[in-house]
């Protein structure tokens, strides 16, 4: 089993610039990759950005825009994403998401961050 806690959500301004980090435990050695995806009201959950967990750190797929940044921390088993520029459209709530080497899904969630855009 792997857990996952996310942190450093809230309401910030529009143009502002926000840090969600994901602190993952349990068998962190099995992750292949970590990602964050992103849940606004009333609608589906959009993918973000992903990194795999070892080796190349470079994200694998492309990010919902240009303004997020994923860096990852081994030691520290965390993953950090980084927003810039926000907008009213980026209200929502963020998950972070852990897959494993032997599976072909992400089947590990942290909670939710709420992260609130103010004009």
């Amino acid at each position: 089993q792997v857990q996952l806690v996310e942190s450093g959500g809230g309401q910030v301004q529009a143009g502002g610039s926000l840090r969600l980090s994901c602190a993952a435990s349990g068998r962190t050695s099995d992750i292949y990759a970590m990602g964050w995806f992103r849940q606004a009201s009333g609608k589906g959950r959009e993918f973000v950005k992903a990194i795999r967990w070892s080796g190349d750190s470079a994200s694998y797929a492309e990010s919902v825009s240009g303004r997020f940044t994923l860096s990852r921390d081994n030691a520290k088993n965390t993953a950090t994403l980084q927003i810039t520029n926000l907008t009213l459209e980026d209200t929502a709530v963020y998950f972070c998401a852990a897959r494993l080497i032997s599976d072909d899904a992400w089947y590990y969630w942290g909670q939710g961050s709420q992260v609130t855009v103010s004009a």
